[in-house]
């Protein structure tokens, strides 16, 4: 069989031998046409909400994780991201939990992670209830389950608040304590008849105009013996932030109809509405919201993203781009 050989000839200045470009690329240093942006790159990153927990008195589900720079309440704002290149970026967007005591998903965007909302705690209590938010505890008969911390993992500014305490009597009622939210933590049940509200959501302007996120659901009560009242979801000033209401029971004497939990609102990060009982017949707990991933920078830059049912890109009047994703997908930027 033949043979070829290959000979180096003297290379200029500024030119690489083919044994320093092998050796590069191994190492991953070799070029890759990618560029230096050089400008800030503001973001909004909210994770999934916690579904509400199941049965009696059940745990609101804590707020997704809220992450922002550049726009939103000061102490909840963190740096900007000033050293991004030229390139494509993976952006997940966290799914609501399950109304059963679920975990959030998070939501990602280059090295900014929100962590999803803390399940709220059912009747027999799980590991869930940490979270970006934590969840709110739940109750059955004689025993309260410990709500979910917030902020975890911890980052600055915090990501969350906790969930509130439930409140667990003897007799027929229970109450569940809210889920945390990204600007308060969750109420604590009142008593064994009145579950806690959800902890605030926070609000945010980065696409021009002001929307809430990651508030708290709200607890769900039992309502055996005496009739019980819901939770609501946590609130942002007079406007919803996406936490679902409780459910509650009607009592064994009563007409009045019990009321079902609400999931979170999609694409807030609301947490769900915490699961109650009525006599006879469980009320479940919500789901949820899903998060969402926002993306602005200045109009030096170009966003462009697929695929198009998760992205939608607008330039702001001022002339920033801004990219928004409601579900998982792939935004690139270019110069």
């Amino acid at each position: 069989s033949g043979i070829v050989f290959i000979k180096e000839l003297n290379k200029a200045s500024g030119v690489w031998n083919l044994r320093s470009q092998f050796s590069a690329i191994k190492q991953g240093t070799w070029p890759d046409g990618t560029v230096a942006l050089n400008v800030d790159i503001n973001y909004l990153v909210v994770a999934g909400g916690g579904g509400g927990g199941n049965n009696r008195g059940g745990g609101g589900g804590g707020g997704g994780g809220y992450r922002a720079a550049g726009h939103g309440p000061n102490p909840l704002r963190g740096s900007s991201l000033s050293s991004l290149t030229t390139g494509s970026y993976t952006i997940t967007v966290g799914s609501g939990g399950a109304g059963d005591g679920n975990r959030g998903n998070d939501s990602i965007f280059s090295t900014i992670t929100s962590t999803g909302g803390g399940g709220g705690q059912p009747s027999c209590g799980n590991s869930n209830g940490p979270g970006g938010s934590g969840g709110g505890g739940g109750a059955t008969v004689n025993q309260a389950h410990a709500a979910g911390c917030g902020n975890t993992p911890p980052v600055s500014p915090s990501q969350g608040f906790p969930g509130g305490t439930a409140s667990a009597g003897g007799g027929g009622n229970q109450a569940g304590g809210g889920g945390g939210g990204a600007e308060g933590a969750g109420q604590n049940a009142a008593n064994n008849n009145t579950a806690g509200d959800g902890g605030d959501g926070t609000a945010n302007d980065i696409l021009g105009s002001c929307s809430r996120f990651s508030g708290g659901g709200g607890g769900g009560a039992t309502g055996y013996e005496t009739n019980s009242t819901h939770g609501d979801g946590g609130v942002a000033g007079l406007s919803s932030a996406g936490g679902g209401r409780g459910a509650s029971g009607s009592g064994s004497s009563s007409s009045q109809p019990s009321c079902a939990a609400v999931a979170g609102t999609v694409n807030t990060g609301g947490g769900g509405g915490g699961g109650g009982q009525n006599n006879p017949g469980q009320v479940c707990g919500a789901a949820g919201g899903s998060g969402m991933v926002i993306v602005r920078g200045p109009s030096a830059v170009t966003f462009t993203g697929t695929p198009c049912c998760a992205f939608c890109g607008s330039t702001h009047p001022g002339g920033d781009k801004i990219a928004k994703f409601t579900a998982n997908g792939t935004l690139t930027i270019s110069k």
